[in-house]
């Protein structure tokens, strides 16, 4: 139970230090006369993803690669078959803009390298990893969807639904009064991410010490999940607002984060071991990603009820068989 109690903690501290980072970063960015949009795009993006980046950083360098790759895949397959779901519940999600239009294919791709990567060892009779070289092209392609993000919103033409969404984000606006404590936020939150990261792997390997199962199940469904929240809150607000272009394009975002900065990053760092059964999460978080292509694309771009329960059902039944 302490180890458990410890994780949750752990959590905390990375979600009020990712918290802290951004506000901190977006008050910082506005100083500077950057545009709102790509504050709300890529800051904030950012900042809901620094949890995963900071586990796993933590758990490469502590030779706990397992729990990485579990955070990093649990946490896509958790934001598609339980964050997206529970805000498609609320609301149905109509999806108006270009972009997100974009990003959903784009997601299905990078998914499918992953995956072709995992399976680089097996197919030459090794045990499968991410290796640094893997790393280094998941960074390449993350910069080309950088640079993309950036240029829709210095060169649309015409009002795209995520780009308005996101520039309608309440930020908190800089004040010269406050100029000391908007800097000092930053490393305020860098040091919470790094405390709360080191507590959560090493609750983390206690616990799965404790229980007896593998580290990267509970990265798939503890520390994930855990790391998801902020995605699940900032879904759920968009959704209540009617902002669906928002809603998606969070959780799309966070996973293409996820997949092309986080993972690269720990894999850069020391190479990610996939331990046994993670190819076939990585499956899984391809058919999550693909599910969504014949909804977008045949269902008039809109996610409804019936469909959110259909994913909920899948991540349900998917939890089950791994930790059973």
């Amino acid at each position: 139970m302490t180890a458990f109690l410890g994780i949750l903690l752990g959590i905390t501290l990375l979600i009020a230090g990712g918290t802290a980072l951004v506000a901190g970063a977006s008050k910082v960015a506005s100083r500077f006369g950057i545009s709102p949009m790509i504050i709300g795009l890529t800051i904030v993006g950012f900042g809901t993803s620094a949890p995963e980046l900071v586990v796993n950083i933590m758990g490469a360098i502590t030779g706990q690669s397992e729990l990485a790759f579990g955070n990093v895949i649990g946490s896509n397959i958790s934001n598609l078959g339980l964050v997206l779901a529970c805000a498609a519940f609320i609301r149905a999600i109509d999806i108006q803009g270009a972009v997100v239009y974009r990003e959903v294919p784009l997601l299905l791709l990078i998914t499918t390298v992953m995956t072709v990567m995992a399976l680089d060892g097996p197919l030459d009779g090794e045990v499968p990893y991410f290796s640094r070289s893997d790393g280094v092209v998941l960074l390449l392609l993350f910069l080309i969807f950088l640079y993309m993000t950036v240029r829709d919103v210095l060169t649309a033409e015409e009002d795209d639904a995520l780009i308005t969404e996101a520039a309608m984000v309440p930020l908190a606006a800089a004040s010269a009064n406050r100029f000391v404590i908007d800097w000092l936020l930053v490393p305020a939150g860098l040091v919470l991410l790094f405390i709360g990261g080191k507590w959560t792997v090493d609750f983390s390997v206690e616990f799965a010490e404790l229980v007896g199962v593998p580290t990267s199940i509970v990265g798939l469904f503890v520390v994930a999940i855990g790391t998801s929240m902020p995605e699940l809150v900032t879904s759920i607000i968009a959704a209540l607002r009617r902002e669906s272009d928002l809603a998606l394009g969070n959780i799309i975002g966070s996973n293409i984060f996820n997949s092309l900065m986080v993972l690269p990053v720990s894999a850069v760092a020391a190479p990610v071991a996939i331990p046994d059964n993670g190819v076939f999460d990585l499956v899984v978080s391809w058919l999550f990603a693909a599910v969504l292509i014949p909804i977008f694309f045949l269902r008039n771009a809109r996610i409804e009820r019936p469909a959110a329960v259909f994913l909920l059902a899948a991540y349900v039944a998917y939890a089950v068989y791994r930790t059973g």
